[in-house]
């Protein structure tokens, strides 16, 4: 048989060519760019919210998280935990720096906000192709990434960014030398922790899946736990300033979710040799 002849019939058994596959995606994708666009726009224009009270938050005093930890201070009896300055000032050093700016806050703010729709478009694309036990394996998963997506976010904003903005802008070589930030550092910094947090607390996902596939098991997660732990370090160090503490905020979090999978791996794997015993392999 012909490998094009092999290939019609393919396609008309599963009833959608490879150019209806095509345009399928195509909309997929103009839809996810519309979402993010909207939520842009609506960033854009709430530029005194988004801007002055989320993006600028972490860099005030009166951000929620000092507060909170100036009160641990005050009932622990512990003054070093209360940030009452923080002595750096943002600057804009180049004529579009606050306008490019504006736009970049506005497109993580887009899709930050948007992220729930993007992923439901996407499974939308992908859960077609797969099996029934897939599927029901994979059900709720729009739910559970968002949720972890929007945890590690926040986890990002309000305890990653502000601990390692209160210690960059502490940190001196020299009494003589002031900290002036650049818009553009500052917001890149801040956009950074916050999506490497949204993306690495998506570690239980990647641990199901892999597992439903048979690529990993709960005795190789454990076998290798050391070298995990030597991984999530490095990559802690890779996105948070350098200091321990920072390092140690975004890893303990990361080792608790490979232990969340580590559990989940279990049980999957329970369920599987219940089935096998139930259709008698």
């Amino acid at each position: 048989m012909a490998l094009d002849q092999y290939n019609e019939e393919e396609e008309e058994e599963n009833g959608m060519s490879f150019l209806d596959h095509l345009e399928q995606l195509r909309w997929h994708l103009l839809r996810s760019i519309s979402a993010i666009l909207v939520f842009m726009v609506l960033a854009f224009l709430s530029k005194s919210f988004v801007f002055g009270q989320v993006i600028l938050g972490p860099s005030k005093v009166d951000f929620i998280t000092y507060r909170v930890l100036c009160q641990l201070s005050d009932f622990f009896s512990l003054p070093a935990l209360c940030i009452e300055k923080l002595p750096f000032i943002i600057q804009s050093r180049q004529m579009t720096g606050q306008f490019s700016m504006h736009i970049t806050s506005s497109l993580v703010v887009g899709l930050i906000a948007s992220f729930p729709y993007v992923f439901w478009e996407v499974w939308r694309f992908i859960s077609p192709g797969l099996y029934d036990k897939e599927k029901n394996a994979a059900r709720g998963a729009v739910f559970f990434v968002s949720l972890l997506f929007f945890l590690g976010a926040s986890f990002g904003y309000f305890i990653l960014s502000p601990l390692s903005i209160n210690f960059l802008s502490n940190y001196q070589l020299d009494p003589s030398i002031a900290n002036e930030f650049d818009i553009t550092s500052y917001v890149s910094t801040l956009s950074m922790l916050v999506l490497a947090s949204a993306v690495m607390f998506q570690l239980p996902i990647v641990i199901y899946f892999l597992t439903q596939a048979g690529l990993v098991s709960s005795l190789m997660l454990k076998t290798y736990r050391r070298h995990a732990i030597v991984v999530i370090l490095v990559l802690s160090a890779l996105i948070t300033p350098p200091d321990v503490i920072s390092q140690i905020l975004i890893a303990m979090p990361i080792l608790v979710l490979y232990e969340a999978g580590i559990i989940i791996a279990k049980r999957l794997e329970k369920k599987r040799r219940e089935e096998e015993l139930e259709n008698g392999f």
